[in-house]
């Protein structure tokens, strides 16, 4: 793979994971983080910017998962995209969908944060203090027990890239504020090291240019 003709498309939190791995030469975009609650408009925005891409640029590396199918749909007319075959970042994060699949089996009421989820500020815990300005807190005070009733733990995920004590802090002290068991859980950086390496396994979606990105590309068994 040659990183001159290489781009890497990911999003504020993810790419913070990526940037301290990426060789000499990479190109690099990075997209709002907000685009990931609205699935539509991230998908617009993935592909107005893959269109918009030079032409000596031959592989397209997203630092995305399915997203809520913000990436089904998404096309290159001259470059390979290839992305991690997992549901969402958390499991970019954790190193594989593998390892997410376990802290799901372990407690599946979780609720995850990382360093930049932390920093972005655009978690529940943030809109529950900006639900009692508007709100009130009584009227807040409901509307946080619906929003959090399926949820058990919260997890700081430690890739191990950053001094951690701050967000350490700021997660369990979130924890004890809404009722939650705080864990700090071991992060990877396994995934994104393969994805910038170039060594695709099974484990992502490669599409060559031309060809698009199909729901059975994550889940190929589902199609069968």
């Amino acid at each position: 793979m040659d990183y001159n003709k290489t781009l890497v498309m990911a999003c504020a939190t993810v790419i913070e994971e990526m940037t301290p791995l990426l060789p000499q030469g990479i190109h690099h975009q990075v997209l709002d983080f907000g685009l990931h609650i609205n699935p539509e408009k991230l998908r617009a925005t993935l592909q107005t910017g893959i269109d918009a891409v030079n032409g000596h640029i031959e592989t397209i590396l997203l630092g995305y998962g399915l997203c809520s199918q913000a990436v089904i749909g998404i096309t290159s007319r001259k470059a390979t995209l290839v992305v991690p075959r997992v549901d969402d970042c958390i499991a970019i994060f954790l190193g594989s969908r593998a390892s997410y699949n376990i802290q799901c089996q372990k407690a599946p009421g979780t609720y995850y944060l990382t360093k930049g989820w932390i920093e972005v500020g655009d978690t529940p815990f943030t809109e529950y203090d900006q639900m009692v300005t508007r709100l009130g807190a009584e009227r807040a005070a409901r509307i946080q027990k619906l929003m959090f009733k399926n949820y058990t733990r919260l997890a700081l995920i430690n890739t191990g890239q950053y001094e951690m004590e701050r967000y350490r802090e700021y997660t369990r002290q979130t924890a004890d504020r809404f009722g939650l068991c705080f864990e700090e859980i071991e992060g990877s950086n396994t995934l994104v090291k393969k994805m910038i390496e170039g060594k695709w396994d099974d484990e992502f979606v490669v599409v060559k240019p031309g060809e698009t990105i199909r729901y059975e590309h994550f889940f190929p068994s589902d199609s069968e």
